[in-house]
């Protein structure tokens, strides 16, 4: 009875200790994304290239406003070539969310309030 215990014990704390090393792991990991995202997102915003909007019009294929300087300039990019449509003032772009901007919070939140998770649309 008394090994029945103890072995009881040890697989207890066994599971303690593998649950505790991944909550670690995990966290660590949770902070280096955060880390690189955030050093990524501030090489980006710094350079005099930055992209503004994107949608996506088939596999591989956007169309993507970009500002170069201080002029937009529109682009489709398809898997192995670069096209430049033309150059957009800026009274024709709508004020909105940037393409760089927009966090994952907030891609979130506004996923909930659709309703539209993995493309699937809400059902009234």
């Amino acid at each position: 009875m008394g090994t029945l215990l103890t072995q009881s014990a040890n697989s207890y704390a066994q599971f303690l200790t593998v649950l505790f090393i991944f909550v670690v792991v995990l966290g660590i990991t949770a902070l280096t994304t955060r880390f690189i995202a955030g050093y990524q997102k501030q090489q980006g915003n710094e350079g005099n290239i930055q992209v503004l909007e994107a949608t996506r019009i088939g596999n591989n294929k956007t169309i993507q406003i970009v500002r170069v300087g201080e002029t937009l300039k529109v682009i489709a990019v398809c898997k192995d070539s670069v096209t430049f449509l033309g150059d957009v003032s800026k009274e024709e772009i709508k004020e909105g969310h940037s393409y760089a901007s927009i966090g994952f919070a907030d891609f979130l939140e506004k996923a909930k309030k659709n309703g539209n998770f993995f493309g699937k649309k809400k059902e009234k």
